[in-house]
């Protein structure tokens, strides 16, 4: 079984506090501040945002960010009906590369329905 939703996010904020507590580290800072701002609501809704991560993240085949958009579309109301096809996007644009990324998203993402 996968890693589960509060361990990731445990150790995703204790890793953040490390990073962004180095001093003198303005870039590292930027570009969460850019990321955090580029996820805000604007033209787009936050919630399709969080949807385009999800693809991205399953076309980039980034465990981590997938399970952190997961974790966002989830908290944004996205349906089940709406992440299979998500999902089916991204692996029609990623290709079957992404099936074990796929299979590992389902899986995070009952746990966070628990």
């Amino acid at each position: 079984m996968g890693i589960k939703a509060d361990e990731f996010n445990q150790y995703r904020q204790k890793m953040n506090d490390r990073l962004l507590g180095a001093e003198n580290n303005k870039i590292i800072k930027r570009i969460f501040n850019v990321d955090t701002n580029a996820y805000m609501d604007g033209v787009l809704p936050v919630k399709t945002k969080e949807m385009l991560g999800l693809v991205s993240s399953l076309v980039l085949r980034c465990d981590d960010c997938i399970r952190y958009h997961l974790i966002k579309c989830h908290e944004n109301g996205v349906t089940e009906d709406e992440l299979f096809e998500i999902m089916g996007i991204a692996n029609l644009v990623g290709g079957t590369i992404v099936i074990p990324h796929t299979r590992r998203a389902i899986e995070f993402w009952d746990d966070l329905k628990q």
